[in-house]
């Protein structure tokens, strides 16, 4: 007995594809031998012979002796509150300022907030301060883990990424008023 709904046979309304795994991963079988000639080409290129494995073998040769010996050049170091470093944490400051006065004016005009993290804090204006003030604090915090482990581009590099970020969130909710 077949069932009707809306004048037509059930089946019409339900499909289902059939397939099969074989099938699946062989249409990705381009991305699977690339995965597999990358992992043997790093296995064969580490490869010992046994020779290589006898204890007069393994002793360094002088010239890599003196190699070793040299010192590095000392990277380059800088206070962390040098002047770019200020500045960039002041504009890091003003851009996270305008976003919360932008994000706030759109979300008491009937806006939503579309930063899923943000959102939990927009039911309120001091929670929404909260949220863009503590974004400042990890843009600062995580720049001083890159100076004190010595990424000295890294830690300008996080400030230059907010700042763009913030910008970019001001011009869309500015867009979209």
């Amino acid at each position: 007995m077949r069932k009707y709904k809306y004048g037509r046979p059930m089946e019409a309304f339900t499909k289902v594809m059939q397939t099969d795994w074989l099938s699946a991963a062989l249409r990705y079988r381009a991305a699977v031998l690339l995965f597999v000639m990358a992992s043997f080409g790093s296995a064969q290129s580490q490869e010992a012979s046994f020779a290589m494995l006898r204890p007069e073998a393994m002793a360094p040769a002088p010239m890599v002796k003196a190699a070793f010996a040299t010192e590095l050049p000392q990277a380059p170091s800088h206070r962390f509150w040098d002047r770019e470093n200020r500045i960039l944490f002041t504009a890091v400051a003003a851009s996270a300022t305008a976003d919360f006065a932008v994000t706030r004016a759109n979300l008491q005009g009937g806006g939503q907030e579309l930063n899923p993290v943000a959102r939990v804090f927009s039911g309120s204006t001091a929670g929404l301060a909260v949220n863009f003030a503590a974004e400042t604090a990890g843009v600062i915090g995580l720049s001083y883990l890159f100076h004190k482990t010595g990424h000295h581009k890294l830690e300008r590099f996080v400030s230059m990424t907010d700042i763009g970020a913030s910008a970019g969130a001001v011009a869309y909710g500015l867009g979209h008023r």
